[in-house]
């Protein structure tokens, strides 16, 4: 295997191993190889009660509440950290062959729970810095064993990054917390959100009929949810997953923008619809009536929504251009319209459309649009009266 490994202390890193370990072994897990303590990350191999082998390489930080100065008293925090501190951007290593699962989390052993951030947002990472939580998340965390949270982060000067959803554990749903997160892979906020909000659900998916009628259960209960909440025949998810390499790593994020194109592609009135596999490009091309090409952007909203109950777009590009903080906003000469896909918040493939030139504008970043997308009474359901609307 060749990710980077370091090399720290053993007595120190010891009680997270441990803690991991113990925490796979309460769910009847059986340790089949563990690396040594003095060696980070984490790499352990097991074997679960129903005989399936899983294995995880674990970049695991203390978690704590220590008070420091200038910061909130009710803020808990893990340090990433290993080796010396150079400043240096490190890859958070993911297995290409998918036998592994990447974990990024911080553990707290004398209170008893886990706390993990999403591993493939935060890579590239410096290896000396702070993710920081709430004492109102470790007690949702301690009281109902499995506590999901949407964690608003900012640059150093003070641009909004994509919104990250964490989430916390107490050790009986360590187990749990390495399913989703092999099943959360790429996710975007909205459904890696959904997902944590789920994954008791497929707890129950589990019974001894289903066991007597298939070698690999969970995997056929997964498939059957599957069908039913994309709302696509079983062929027509593996055909899409043939068609679209990148699915395997944004796999909602290709569905809802399958669903649209055969909701637009379904419309009379639309004479001409095209998917864009390009990167750095929209996603739909449209003509209306023969019109001149209108370009879509789709999105997916956010799991929750705002106060006063209307949807949240993370209206942004997960990563910025080097030297050009702004640019990972989008500008309105990009695309005609933006389709936000709901289901992340009703789990319908609906959608509701808005003219870009009529979006707000981003208050320190001229010329580009903010990232704070609400999803009000601009936007409309009505996607042939938004596009004429765009002709115009």
């Amino acid at each position: 295997m060749t990710y980077r490994r370091f090399s720290v202390s053993r007595s120190q890193k010891a009680p997270l191993l441990a803690f991991i370990l113990s925490a796979l072994e309460g769910s009847g897990c059986r340790t089949l190889h563990c690396s040594d303590p003095a060696e980070a990350p984490f790499r352990i191999s097991f074997e679960t009660a129903d005989g399936e082998r899983m294995g995880i390489v674990a970049y695991a930080f203390f978690a704590n509440s220590r008070q420091t100065r200038n910061r909130p008293g009710d803020e808990h925090r893990f340090q990433v950290k290993y080796g010396p501190k150079t400043g240096e951007q490190h890859e958070l290593w993911q297995d290409p062959y998918g036998l592994y699962t990447t974990l990024f989390c911080g553990i707290n052993p004398e209170t008893g729970y886990f706390v993990a951030a999403d591993p493939v947002l935060h890579s590239p990472t410096r290896f000396f810095i702070s993710i920081e939580f709430k004492d109102q998340h470790v007690k949702a965390i301690l009281e109902r064993g499995w506590h999901a949270w949407e964690r608003q982060r900012r640059t150093k000067d003070g641009l909004d990054e994509p919104v990250e959803v964490m989430l916390g554990g107490m050790p009986e749903n360590f187990l749990r917390y390495v399913r989703f997160e092999r099943a959360a892979k790429g996710l975007d906020a909205g459904h890696r959100a959904l997902l944590a909000d789920k994954m008791t659900e497929l707890d129950h998916l589990r019974t001894p009929e289903a066991d007597a009628r298939a070698q690999t259960p969970i995997e056929v209960a997964r498939i059957h949810q599957l069908t039913s909440e994309f709302q696509l025949a079983e062929n027509e998810i593996l055909d899409l997953i043939e068609s679209a390499p990148r699915l395997k790593m944004a796999v909602r994020g290709w569905v809802a923008e399958a669903h649209l194109v055969r909701q637009l592609a379904g419309l009379p009135a639309i004479t001409e619809c095209m998917p864009i596999e390009e990167d750095g490009r929209p996603d739909v091309r449209v003509s209306l009536r023969g019109s001149r090409p209108i370009f879509i952007e789709c999105k997916n909203v956010l799991r929750r929504p705002y106060a006063d109950g209307t949807y949240r777009l993370d209206f942004q590009r997960t990563r910025a251009a080097k030297g050009d903080p702004c640019s990972r906003y989008y500008t309105a000469e990009e695309f005609d319209v933006v389709a936000a896909c709901l289901h992340p918040r009703t789990e319908q493939w609906d959608f509701c459309f808005a003219l870009s030139r009529e979006m707000d504008s981003h208050d320190r970043c001229p010329g580009r649009l903010s990232n704070r997308a609400k999803v009000d009474a601009r936007w409309a359901a009505d996607v042939v009266a938004v596009l004429e609307r765009a002709l115009a």
